[in-house]
């Protein structure tokens, strides 16, 4: 069993060194990008949500 950890743990030290880490730079600027799609995604169903709430009371009659 310890032999298998053993394994596992200098597996995957392996493959961390290969991984290209972005710079910090590249970090920042997708970090920005990932928050104003989320902020522009949440307008969007925010207002067609108001826009279906808007029908539906008006089909209703409320």
């Amino acid at each position: 069993m310890k032999q298998k950890v053993g394994n596992y743990i200098k597996e995957t030290q392996a493959e961390l060194k290969q991984v290209t880490w972005p710079t910090k730079p590249e970090l920042i600027g997708s970090t920005i990008v990932v928050i104003v799609v989320t902020l522009v995604l949440a307008v969007f169903i925010y207002a067609v949500d108001k826009v279906l709430e808007t029908l539906i009371f008006s089909i209703l009659g409320l």
